[in-house]
């Protein structure tokens, strides 16, 4: 079988370490640079991604009948590519028939072809950025980081769990028990990997390969076949990737259809007949509630692991850095148009305003400074396109515009579109700022995805940690932020959010955000409240993939 882990043992090694540690690591270099990936890499990967539009995608799988595709890139075109379109029984049977040799391989065998793969992703990362960037919107840079070497590094992170786990089950022992005068009892045990059966991971909108690679990893890792469901409007880059897969799969002597992509159209959608079917053993989903909640409830005995949505929240108490505080917070709320999972969306405000360096600063001017602070990053118009990338979805974009147009007086900053050299009719929206109060409620005790934050009013920091904090318990969050110079507030909202299940960070004024979750040191959801029901990633999330069946034989003298 395959030598691929010989190839990559160092690396797993590497990555195993990492999740012990928990420090900063990473295997695959974010830096699109040319020093790193080639002189020609930039050139080359743009060119093999303008090579794919307009034309059928290459992807040889069984029960393709016809062909599917409506992409358009936010940056305003259409992207033109078309692709295979099988039946869900086409699909479940051919991932059956290829169940067999995949889950009867070594754990070291699975990993191997894993991180196969992931080289080989990586090796493409310039033409999966543009990829990622024509389907999500996401700016070229982010995109290579985000959409390439950060997803990479996560789909690393879930192999090396799921090898971890199935490497604390022995595969034979000598069982003994002593029988006083008489002889030990002896057998020999061996136990042996069970796989779930058919994995089923349901890409998102915004990113399809950061939210995709660890149940796609994971899965494959423990000895699941698996069927990649792209979101409709970003099947490009999971299609790339599942092409990949499918010719190491290949190369390694197992059927490629380990591993299948499954595109269809929002007008005729299959992810309710997949996840469904009662093949379908276990299922990976990112994106909204609405439909995350109608997974878990119909999906009968399979496996669900969700990352739907959440409200994030920053409570603001005082600051020994008032102007690092605006700065911080102006790029985490216009980074990706505020379309990541855990961009911040309500900043709690106490209404007599804050303590700061530069003496007491009423809530208005607080207010005032985060929208100052908004302009001042988005003032250079290249800057701005490379900060906000583009709006994913039209409805994202009206929904901010309808929010900032019914605010009124109480709109602290308009949202404005941007301009983005070379693409004219780029979608897109920076943020609007919206004035709150707690007592009142509004539109901000909901998820409000997209380019749009509210800055609300309350009599004190700690109702501002009590609306934040019992927020993320009914609603769900990803993130909370909070900043003051007083320790006793700071382990006062760690408490509270902490019993949220929401991780927390504090006095973040530098290049750190809190939007940033870093592989291998930092757990992505805590799957403790409506935000999700898993971690990205942890032990958890990969163990019950799999289940250990045992054979006992009497031992032989």
């Amino acid at each position: 079988m395959s030598t691929f882990y010989e190839a990559h043992r160092g690396l797993l090694e590497q990555a195993l370490e990492a999740i012990g540690k928990r420090g900063y690591w990473s295997a695959y270099p974010e830096s699109p640079s040319k020093r790193v990936y080639g002189e020609t890499a930039p050139q080359d990967g743009e060119a093999a991604f303008k090579a794919l539009l307009d034309r059928p995608f290459e992807l040889d799988q069984p029960g393709a009948d016809s062909r599917v595709g409506a992409e358009r890139s936010p940056y305003g075109f259409d992207l033109g590519i078309t692709y295979p379109k099988a039946s869900v029984e086409d699909l479940v049977s051919a991932s059956r028939g290829a169940a067999a040799g995949w889950s009867s391989a070594t754990p070291e065998d699975r990993a191997g072809v894993c991180l196969e793969i992931l080289q080989r992703v990586n090796q493409r990362s310039f033409e999966l950025a543009h990829a990622v960037m024509h389907t999500t919107g996401q700016a070229f840079v982010m995109a290579f980081q985000a959409g390439g070497a950060h997803a990479q590094d996560r789909g690393l992170e879930a192999v090396a769990y799921a090898y971890q786990e199935m490497a604390r089950v022995p595969r034979a022992v000598l069982w003994e028990k002593p029988q006083g005068k008489h002889d030990p009892l002896r057998l020999d045990k061996s136990y042996r990997i069970l796989p779930r059966g058919i994995g089923l991971v349901i890409g998102c909108s915004t990113f399809p390969t950061w939210n995709g690679y660890p149940g796609l990893f994971a899965s494959l890792a423990t000895g699941n076949t698996v069927v990649v469901k792209p979101h409709p409007g970003a099947i490009l880059p999971l299609a790339i990737t599942v092409k990949i897969a499918r010719e190491v799969l290949e190369e390694a002597g197992f059927d490629p259809n380990v591993a299948l992509l499954a595109a269809d159209s929002a007008e005729a959608p299959v992810t309710k007949e997949l996840a469904t079917h009662p093949a379908v053993a276990i299922i990976d989903f990112t994106g909204g509630p609405a439909f995350g909640d109608w997974v878990k409830a119909n999906a009968g005995g399979a496996q669900v692991y969700t990352e739907q949505a959440g409200v994030n929240s920053v409570v603001i108490d005082s600051t020994d850095n008032f102007k690092g505080l605006c700065q911080n917070l102006a790029f985490s709320l216009s980074l990706y148009s505020g379309q990541m999972c855990t961009a911040p969306q309500n900043l709690y405000v106490p209404e007599g305003g804050i303590e700061t360096e530069d003496g007491h600063k009423s809530f208005d001017e607080v207010a005032q400074g985060l929208a100052t602070a908004v302009d001042k990053l988005l003032g250079d118009p290249e800057r701005a396109a490379g900060v906000l990338g583009a709006v994913q979805n039209p409805a994202t974009l009206e929904r901010a515009q309808t929010l900032a147009a019914e605010a009124g007086p109480a709109l602290i900053r308009a949202p404005q579109a941007a301009e983005v050299p070379g693409f004219a009719e780029a979608r897109t929206l920076s943020p609007a700022l919206i004035k709150a109060d707690a007592a009142q409620g509004g539109a901000f005790a909901q998820e409000c995805f997209g380019p749009v934050a509210f800055v609300i009013a309350t009599k004190d920091t700690a109702q501002s940690i009590a609306e934040a904090a019992g927020l993320a318990s009914e609603k769900g969050a990803i993130t909370a932020a909070a900043y003051s110079t007083d320790d006793a507030v700071l382990d006062e909202a760690a408490e509270a959010f902490g019993n949220a299940g929401v991780s927390l960070s504090c006095n973040l004024t530098g290049g750190v955000f809190v939007n940033q979750s870093a592989a291998f040191s930092d757990y992505h959801v805590s799957g403790a409240n409506p935000a999700g029901n898993a971690c990205l990633t942890d032990a958890a999330f990969v163990a019950n993939r799999f289940r250990v069946v045992a054979q006992r034989r009497p031992h032989a003298a």
